[in-house]
């Protein structure tokens, strides 16, 4: 056990981290998430979408059915910004956009067969790649990174976070 901490690999200490090994972890999370965006980025490239227009796909996929506004609350992005995106996924038909029942000025999304296979295509991508990873490391390790992935988020977001896995 480290002095003052948790004992960790290599006799660091949890509770006392030095600038050197956060900004290695920094550095780490930024070279991870070239890897896991590396894959859908040459796919989306190929079809002139971006990384905006997955994160749409992704969440819609996840929520059929989802507004126009809660989109936009998860994605924190512009309503212009947003606006753009979801025109372009309409026009492409990859997405659906249908008038609310209750409500006639909501806008509620769906995927569309293509925007489905699309969205499988990126996610698939995706999964591969995490599964390799969380294998590698073992379940511990993925329990923890799940743990460090969820105290970073912010209250907010963390709540967001939270009703989308309460499946």
């Amino acid at each position: 056990m480290a002095e003052g901490g948790t004992a960790v690999a290599g006799g660091e200490s949890l509770l006392f981290l030095t600038d050197e090994q956060l900004r290695k972890g920094i550095e780490a999370m930024f070279f991870a998430y070239r890897g896991f965006t590396a894959d859908p980025d040459r796919i989306l490239d190929g079809l002139h979408y971006g990384r905006a227009h997955h994160r749409a796909l992704h969440f819609i996929n996840r929520q059929p059915g989802l507004t126009v506004n809660r989109l936009l609350s998860v994605l924190g992005v512009t309503k212009q910004s947003l606006n753009r995106v979801l025109r372009t996924l309409i026009e492409d038909g990859l997405v659906e956009s249908r008038v609310g029942r209750k409500d006639k000025r909501e806008r509620h999304l769906y995927l569309t067969e293509t925007g489905a296979a699309l969205e499988r295509k990126l996610s698939e991508a995706q999964r591969a790649r995490m599964r390799a990873a969380y294998r590698a490391a073992g379940p511990q390790a993925v329990a923890g990174f799940r743990q460090v992935l969820e105290a970073m988020m912010d209250p907010e977001l963390k709540r967001q976070y939270l009703m989308l896995t309460d499946d």
